[in-house]
């Protein structure tokens, strides 16, 4: 996901995408566990979005306190 297509959500859209991508980085991380994982490198793409959503957040927060 691009940065620029998260700065144009909400941040009630970012928090829902967020908590969706945290349930997927469990969901993968309990395949990787047991093994049955397809695709390894799903797990750091899922962590980079979250921190990537994470990082608009806090722009979004000191926009307002500025």
């Amino acid at each position: 996901m691009k940065p620029s297509e998260l700065r144009n959500m909400t941040v009630d859209e970012l928090l829902q995408k967020e908590k969706e991508l945290r349930k997927e980085l469990f969901n993968l991380r309990f395949q990787q566990a047991t093994g049955e994982i397809q695709n390894p490198k799903r797990i750091r793409a899922v962590r980079k979005d979250i921190a990537r959503i994470l990082t608009v957040i806090s722009e979004k927060g000191r926009g307002k306190a500025a």
